[in-house]
């Protein structure tokens, strides 16, 4: 290292904090006025950068100096995660999505210190169909064939750690990974809230069928799909309750109960054989031109109990926002972007930035 260098810096989290901004090594040694060759060199590690430089770089990706000189963070890989609509998404995307999973761990790191957060107890299913996962999990988490009231607030009982991602795609849908035995899942908060409860139980079934990342690809997502359409809408209860006449309309009713889109409810009776196919492209048909985003009886969005908890406690010892920004060396920003934009308290008051460790207890709606 050269002596003019800064002594602490950890060359990981400036590829981290480069491929979250979505930008390459040359559009980033452009904005700082280097070589791109230098840049090369900083991430691999080979030459730590100056004071100013290191400034530079804080400023023009949004991180706080005190996230490169923190310690090594493992990254997350596109093997290691479970994605909707992976292949539709670039790249750069991609990384940019995997960074911020990366940060979330961070985040959770400082949670487990501070609360007990609820233990996982999601089963192995790896074995068993998606249809018989769906109802193994139904029957161990005594759900019997009863709508599930929230899947957000459910799984997180149950150990899962739900996080947020903001990202301004449609490329993106969600994504999960178990990272030293805890399960995760991130829910892109631009799509829908019917999609978004959908996505939660897709990616419950990718953490019980495909626990250890296998299979991979297109298998992988039908079966992760069909556990969610059995999890959701057990075949037995949507028998009894749809309607005689399955419509637009009609469907938009059911789904206060159960919770699902409209097109889901039409595929599963389809998938029952409840509609005949005619029937089925007449409802898609109307669908489309009705526009899909534009679903019938809109849902309230789920949103984390855990996180919402965690932040309420916090505030409450006057630990805002900012307290926990600095903590974790994460721009205030992508601590919103991860939790559902909670948080009101946006700074605590001086002195008052350890909080009591608690315990959070959740209670499935």
């Amino acid at each position: 290292m050269n002596s003019n260098g800064v002594e602490a810096f950890t060359p990981s989290r400036l590829v981290l904090a480069r491929e979250r901004r979505g930008m390459t090594q040359r559009e980033l040694a452009d904005a700082i006025h280097v070589s791109d060759r230098m840049i090369k060199s900083y991430e691999a590690g080979g030459y730590n950068p100056t004071p100013e430089t290191l400034s530079d770089l804080a400023r023009i990706l949004s991180f706080p100096v005190a996230f490169f000189q923190a310690p090594e963070l493992e990254p997350l890989t596109l093997e290691g995660a479970s994605f909707r609509a992976v292949t539709k998404a670039s790249a750069t995307l991609r990384k940019r999505t995997l960074a911020a999973g990366s940060l979330a761990l961070d985040l959770h790191t400082y949670l487990s210190k501070n609360f007990d957060l609820p233990p996982s107890d999601l089963p192995d299913l790896r074995t068993q169909s998606p249809a018989r996962a769906a109802d193994t999990v139904r029957r161990q988490w005594g759900l019997g064939e009863k709508p599930i009231g929230n899947v957000v607030h459910l799984i997180e009982k149950h150990g899962v750690r739900v996080f947020s991602l903001a990202e301004d795609c449609t490329e993106i849908d969600a994504f999960s990974f178990w990272r030293d035995g805890v399960p995760f899942v991130f829910l892109n908060t631009r799509k829908t809230a019917e999609r978004s409860i959908f996505d939660a139980s897709h990616e419950l079934g990718h953490l019980v069928l495909h626990r250890h990342g296998s299979p991979q690809g297109q298998d992988a997502e039908n079966e992760a799909d069909a556990f969610a359409s059995n999890f959701l809408l057990p075949e037995s209860a949507i028998r009894a309750s749809a309607p005689r006449l399955a419509t637009i309309s009609t469907l938009a009713t059911m789904k206060r109960t159960w919770r699902a889109s409209v097109a889901a409810l039409g595929y599963r009776l389809h998938e029952l054989g409840m509609m005949s196919d005619w029937h089925y492209r007449r409802f898609n048909i109307e669908l489309s031109r009705r526009g899909r985003a534009n679903e019938p009886a809109p849902l309230p969005r789920e949103t984390s109990a855990v996180l919402r908890k965690a932040i309420e406690a916090l505030e409450e010892d006057s630990v805002g926002l900012r307290e926990i920004a600095k903590e974790v060396a994460l721009p205030v920003a992508e601590l919103r972007s991860l939790t559902f934009g909670l948080g009101v308290l946006e700074g605590g008051q001086a002195g008052s930035s350890t909080p009591r460790r608690g315990s959070l207890r959740l209670v499935t709606e």
